[in-house]
């Protein structure tokens, strides 16, 4: 896991888990959306943490990470997490009592060529990619969540 990822959720007061961390964009909700997001680029590093998911945002300007949170999601509030392949990426949809949030991540396997790959080495070299890395095990323990 990058070591200032770590460094900023232990600051906001959350215990990361430790290769639980990936990039992710909030998901379109339809075609017409997904050509604008194709030019936004506000990317969030997804980092599970002891007791939450918490959401950090990039700089959109220098590309690197803020030192703020913004998403704090409970585990005890989720009830159900789906993910489901979208061309080159992952849509993972969860379900609150209240709420259904919407993300997108993607995938490992063109990583090191897209926007996840160059953010994630931005913290760890350009010899690797965390988000890369940490994909397969980070989606399989969200789905997990709220099935217990």
């Amino acid at each position: 896991m990058a070591t200032e990822v770590q460094k900023f959720v232990r600051e906001a007061g959350y215990k990361p888990l430790e290769d639980r961390c990936i990039i992710i964009k909030y998901a379109p909700a339809n075609l017409s959306e997904k050509f604008a997001a194709f030019f936004n680029s506000e990317f969030y590093v997804l980092q599970m943490c002891e007791h939450e998911i918490v959401l950090l945002p990039f700089n959109t300007t220098w590309g690197n990470l803020r030192k703020d949170v913004s998403l704090v999601l409970p585990y005890g509030d989720i009830q159900s997490v789906e993910l489901r392949d979208d061309l080159l990426n992952t849509v993972i949809t969860i379900h609150t009592g209240s709420d259904t949030i919407r993300l997108t991540t993607q995938q490992a396997e063109l990583s090191d060529l897209r926007s996840s790959g160059i953010y994630a080495t931005i913290y760890a070299g350009f010899f690797k990619n965390w988000h890369k890395e940490n994909l397969d095990g980070t989606l399989k323990a969200l789905t997990e969540l709220g099935n217990n």
